[in-house]
């Protein structure tokens, strides 16, 4: 589907045109082939360009190509409660801003109903506030991230299965950030030579501020791996340190419950044994074989097996 959108002035809301303009921004998603081919030759843009933001795994780059910048980036977008990143392209040229996305996304969403100010005539200001809300959406799932870890550390004892399958999903996530987010800054370093864009001081002071929020999320995601790892090798080494505590506790056991069951064989064979003719032989071996058995216990105790 392709939409078209225009808005000039400050004062202006924003406009949904029937048709192109000079000045407005081309909005497609899930584009068909045949609107592949019509945005080629009306727009004049590069087909195989356009099909590459189609590809579920294209990685951030920039792409300038006859008078045309094509910027890919990815977006994290959350499917049945997993966060995954997809691809999106932009592309600015001196008549129009395009993006380009497979899916509808919260972030279009906010400058079509005008929760963010836009002037399509300002295309490469317009460029930049796109660039600003992609860093906004990654942190909002960052401080989700980072809010679910740190209540999970405090409560080590009463982490489930449930909660290791989420750390793994997290890890995932997390690493998808990074693999779209480190290209971005580079692809944005390279903005600040000017040779794809035309800047001026304040541009600039722009993609600097995005550059330095995509930093600052790249060292979040890495030290939220690393909270992961710690979390993981902590619960790990609990585990481990109960199931020992369980064995040894498991083993002592077996031996104190051996005593009486052995003393009770002794006295099950047809041999005369000292104590057997007795009438009071049964409470004799029934008491024995469980003071034996306190004393072993006793003893374990005090070597501390029972801690």
């Amino acid at each position: 589907m392709i939409s078209y959108y225009y808005s000039k002035k400050a004062s202006d809301s924003l406009e949904v045109l029937k048709k192109y303009r000079v000045g407005s921004w081309v909005h497609v998603e899930k584009p068909t082939e045949d609107e592949i081919a019509e945005l080629v030759e009306r727009h004049n843009l590069d087909e195989d360009l356009l099909v590459d933001a189609q590809d579920p795994y294209e990685v951030p780059r920039v792409e300038n190509e006859d008078k045309y910048t094509y910027f890919y980036t990815r977006v994290p977008v959350k499917n049945n409660d997993i966060v995954q990143t997809m691809p999106i392209l932009v592309v600015v040229s001196e008549d129009f801003v395009l993006t380009l996305t497979q899916k509808s996304l919260p972030l279009w969403d906010r400058f079509i109903t005008e929760k963010i100010d836009i002037h399509t005539t300002q295309k490469t200001k317009f460029f930049f506030q796109i660039f600003f809300e992609v860093a906004n959406m990654y942190n909002r799932f960052m401080n989700q991230i980072r809010r679910d870890l740190q209540q999970s550390t405090e409560s080590f004892g009463a982490i489930s299965n449930k909660d290791i399958v989420q750390f793994v999903r997290y890890e995932s996530t997390l690493n998808n950030f990074l693999s779209a987010l480190i290209p971005t800054n580079v692809s944005l370093d390279n903005l600040l030579t000017g040779k794809y864009l035309k800047l001026y001081e304040d541009d600039k002071d722009f993609i600097e501020d995005i550059f330095l929020m995509n930093e600052q999320l790249i060292a979040s995601c890495k030290s939220n791996l690393r909270a992961i790892s710690n979390i993981r090798d902590a619960y790990s080494t609990i585990m481990t340190n109960n199931l020992n505590r369980v064995i040894k506790i498991l083993t002592v056991l077996t031996i104190v419950l051996t005593i009486p069951t052995m003393v009770a064989s002794f006295y099950g064979m047809n041999v005369g044994i000292p104590g057997s003719g007795s009438p009071i032989s049964f409470l004799i071996i029934i008491v024995g074989a469980f003071l034996l058995s306190g004393l072993v216990l006793l003893g374990f105790g005090m070597k501390g097996w029972l801690r």
